[in-house]
This record gives structure tokens, C-alpha cells and sequence, in this order.
């Protein structure tokens, strides 16, 4: 005889669902669990989650004295839900320490998957209240997942500001989509379809951003292994791209054989082919990259595979893309130097990153939370004291006005030169006028010459792509002229009107 569900205890269970399934950045989420644990918002986080933790387990052996001790006991699905959800839930927070401390343990083993002895007392504690083993192990391995998307969102990106809040929303969404039930039926395996573009000021932390992402991906648990399926540190690789001239930047995308080119002098695997299943991949200053490289990227979104540089070998890409720009996509379409079709195919998600003034502007807390936080990082240990005086320093000079537009990598570089040398002064007067920006204005003003024109804008094309037959491709012009021209440019820079 099937079991029902009584009227209260649905009640309770829905929001246990709702709560346990919520993206945990929300403010929704504090609302939910503050009001299952019948507490006031004053009560400290930990009080109010260990006053749910204890709600749930007593529900759970009141409902198997009751004859509901397994999913298959109930006679209606949404009642079988339900149920489902609240045995989630607890098996979950059963572990969270011991997840937490995987996710050390992984981070130390480095790329050599870290052995999880825990594993079988939480499928056995899924599978004793009636989950599949399958489905328990597959829950296992979200349950992972969504443990190391808390742990690298929340440690890698602090902040209490609103704007804060929102991104690291944003950033659960882009692991989970807006339904994590709707993910885990249906979209686990399914993520590689989804690219994901961070924008944002230089500084503001797109790059921890992309690893938080390319570290919280799905991986499956082997259950005869104990252990999972590849480490998270090697799920993630990045590349900035204009660490490489033209002439490379195809090599160490996608890789290349012997003999490809003068130099190649064994093979080379690219970032695209050292991608691991369930992994990703982080483009950074995609907004730099040239038209044809763009293309060739485009396709390797669009059909999923590609080809070394030297061979006709087709290779299949398993992984997500992310990239990040601190350009105008926007000015850069309508110039004509980012392609449509490319960009179309790169947004499935796109998430900016806050500039630090914006965050300072909206809540004060923000200041000192970052500044022990840049310490911490620097002193490897808490010390208050050395945050304190940074403060201090910091709050005297450039002063709580100063616009920081080195965002938080600068605030990092202040807080070091004021611990080495008692003061920042800012980098107003340090800074040197962009030279494209400086070129740009002279034209606008019909201060240069024909001459100075064509050198200037050659000199801006062999700085963005690295090589005169780029450059001489874009100009219209043979490789002597633009080298020329370029040269030109360079020595003639500092005289430009």
C-alpha cells in the first residue's frame, strides 16, 4: 500500500525544495531559509542553516516511523518529488565538509583526480532511501559540483556590494541555468553548447570569474575508482591572446605537426586539443584577435571540431568556451573588426563584471572587505593589523574619491606599495596616454599629414596584429610599403601632432 504525504508535511517539503534548489547568491535564498528556520534576519547565517539542517533530519525520522523511509514508499510523483528533494538535501549537508575538504585535497594533488572515501557513505545513504544507483551517483556527482561552484564563486569573488551580488548570481546561472532541476534532467551534459562572454573594465576580475566557471563544471564520478573523473585544475585552461603574434596564435589554439611551418620541429597540442571533457576553455582579449582567426574560431564553435595547423586530421572539441574583453564589442562590430555571426555564436550568456568604483558607491563594508582580503592573499594568514594600516594609508591618499581604473587588480598593487612603503599616490601622473587613443584625436582634429596618417594608422594595425602582412592585408598595400610605413610610425610616433 502506497503512502501519502499529509497536508503540513507537503508544506514543509515544498520549501525544502524551493530553498535547497535556489541559487544560493540570491537574496531569495536568505528569505527562504530564514523563513524555514522561523528565525529573525538577525540570527547569524551558520545559527539559521544549522536550526534547517536540524528541522530536516527531524521531518526525515518522523516520517519513517510514519512508513515513509524510502522514495518508492509514496504513491504520487509529486509527492515522490518531494521527498526526493528532502533526502537531497540532508545527504548533502551531511557531506559538505567533507566536500569542502576534496576540494582541498584536489587543489594540493593538482592535475591527478583526489581520492573520495566519503563517496560511499553518501550514495549508500542516497541509495538506502530509495534513489537508483545510477541516479545516486549522478547526484553524487552534482552535489560536487555544485560545492565547488559555491566554494570558487564565493572565495574568488568577494564583496557585499548589490553589484557584487548580482554577478556572483550570474555566474550560478551560467553553471546551472535559472532551474537547476531543469539542468540536472536535462542539461548535465549538455553545457559545452553554451559560450559564455565576460565584459568588463581591465582589472575587475573577469579572469577569476572564468576560472570560478571553468572549475565548477560537471564531472562524473567512477564509483570502481572512488574517485572522480578528472581533477577540476585540469578542466580549466586559459590563454591570453595577445600574448601571441599572428603568425602563432593559430599554433597554440589548435595545435600544429611537424614540418607545418619553419620552426615546427615536432608536434604541438594546442589549447583546443588539451581541453578535457567537461572542461573549458578561457579566451582572453577575444576582442583583439584578427578577423581570420576569428572565423576559424567560429567554426570550431559552430561544428564542434578542428583541424592542427600542417593537417587535414579533424579533431573534436568536448568543452565550453568563455571569453573576456575589456573592448567595445559594440564599437569594434560597427568598425568592422569583430564579425557579427562570430559574436552571435560566442553570447549565449553575457556577464559584466563591476568596476570597483561601483562597488565602493554602493556599500561601505566593500572597502574593508577587499583590503583584508588583498592581505590575506599577500600574508598567506589573517591580519588585521596590516589591513588596517593599508586603510588608513589609503584612506589619506589618493582618498575615498579616487576613481581607481586599475579596478581591483590596482587596489591589490596599492595595498603592496603601501606596506613597502607607507603610501600610493594613484596613477594619474603615472600613467601614459594610450598611443591609438593619442593617433585617433589627431585625426579627428586634421592634424596630420598624408604621410603621418598612413604610417599612424599602419603603425595601430601592426600593434594590434603583430605581423606587416597583416598589416599590408588590411591597408591594401604590398609587405615592403607597410613595413615601411610602420617603421615610420615608430620612429615618428613621439613627434605626431
Amino acid at each position: 500500500m502506497k503512502k501519502q504525504l499529509k497536508a503540513e508535511d507537503r508544506e514543509f517539503l515544498s520549501r525544502v525544495r524551493q530553498a535547497a534548489f535556489a541559487n544560493p547568491f540570491s537574496r531569495d535564498r536568505d528569505a527562504l531559509d530564514y523563513a524555514l528556520a522561523g528565525v529573525e534576519r538577525t540570527t547569524p547565517a551558520y545559527e539559521c542553516l544549522k536550526r534547517v539542517l536540524a528541522l530536516v533530519s527531524a521531518r526525515l525520522a518522523r516520517l519513517g516511523r510514519d512508513g515513509v523511509g524510502r522514495v518508492d514508499a509514496l504513491g504520487s510523483d509529486e509527492d515522490r518529488e518531494l521527498y526526493e528533494a528532502l533526502v537531497l538535501f540532508d545527504v548533502f549537508h551531511c557531506h559538505a565538509d567533507a566536500l569542502d575538504g576534496l576540494i582541498q585535497a584536489q587543489l594540493r594533488s593538482g592535475d591527478q583526480p583526489a581520492p573520495a572515501p566519503f563517496a560511499r557513505s553518501a550514495i549508500g545513504m542516497l541509495a538506502d532511501r530509495g534513489l537508483p544507483e545510477e541516479e545516486a551517483i549522478r547526484s553524487f556527482s552534482m552535489f560536487y559540483q555544485m560545492r565547488r561552484a559555491y566554494y570558487f564563486i564565493g572565495a574568488g569573488l568577494v564583496g557585499c556590494s548589490d553589484c557584487m551580488r548580482e554577478f556572483r548570481r550570474r555566474l550560478w546561472d551560467n553553471l546551472f541555468t535559472r532551474d537547476i532541476l531543469r539542468y540536472e534532467r536535462c542539461l548535465w551534459d549538455r553545457m559545452e553548447d553554451f559560450s559564455t562572454l565576460l565584459l568588463g573594465e581591465t582589472g575587475t576580475g573577469k579572469g577569476a570569474a572564468a576560472m570560478a566557471l571553468g572549475r565548477s563544471g560537471y564531472i562524473p564520478f567512477d564509483a570502481k575508482a572512488g574517485a572522480f573523473a578528472e581533477s577540476f585544475t585540469r578542466n580549466f585552461t586559459a590563454i591570453n591572446l595577445m600574448q601571441f603574434s599572428e603568425s602563432l596564435i593559430e599554433s597554440e589554439l589548435f595545435g600544429h605537426r611537424k614540418g607545418a611551418f619553419t620552426g615546427a620541429v615536432d608536434h604541438h597540442e594546442g589549447v583546443f586539443a588539451r581541453c578535457r571533457p567537461h572542461g573549458a576553455i578561457f579566451l582572453d582579449e577575444i576582442g583583439e584577435v584578427s578577423i581570420p582567426v576569428q572565423i576559424k574560431l567560429l567554426q570550431v564553435l559552430q561544428e564542434r571540431t578542428f583541424s592542427p595547423v600542417g593537417s587535414h586530421e579533424r579533431l573534436r572539441f568536448r568543452g565550453r568556451v568563455i571569453a573576456a574583453t575589456n573592448r567595445s564589442l559594440s564599437d569594434l562590430r560597427r568598425g568592422g573588426r569583430f564579425r557579427a555571426d562570430f559574436y552571435y555564436r560566442l553570447c549565449s550568456d553575457v556577464i559584466t563584471a563591476p568596476p570597483l568604483r561601483q562597488r565602493l558607491s554602493e556599500d561601505e563594508k566593500e572597502w574593508p572587505m577587499l583590503l583584508e582580503n588583498a592581505v590575506r592573499r599577500l600574508a598567506g594568514r589573517e591580519a588585521p593589523g596590516l589591513a588596517a594600516d593599508a586603510e588608513r594609508a589609503l584612506r589619506e591618499q589618493p582618498g575615498m574619491n579616487y576613481g581607481w581604473p586599475g579596478n581591483v587588480r590596482e587596489l591589490e598593487q596599492a595595498v603592496r606599495r603601501v606596506l613597502l612603503t607607507g603610501a600610493y599616490e594613484g596613477q594619474a601622473a603615472l600613467e601614459a596616454p594610450d598611443p591609438e587613443e593619442s593617433f585617433l584625436d589627431a585625426v579627428r582634429g586634421g592634424r596630420m599629414t598624408a604621410d603621418a596618417l598612413l604610417a599612424g594608422y599602419c603603425l595601430m594595425l601592426h600593434r594590434r596584429h603583430g605581423t606587416y602582412e597583416a598589416v599590408a592585408n588590411a591597408a591594401g598595400l604590398d609587405r615592403r610599403t607597410a613595413r615601411k610605413y610602420v617603421v615610420y610610425g615608430r620612429d615618428n610616433a613621439a613627434r605626431m601632432p
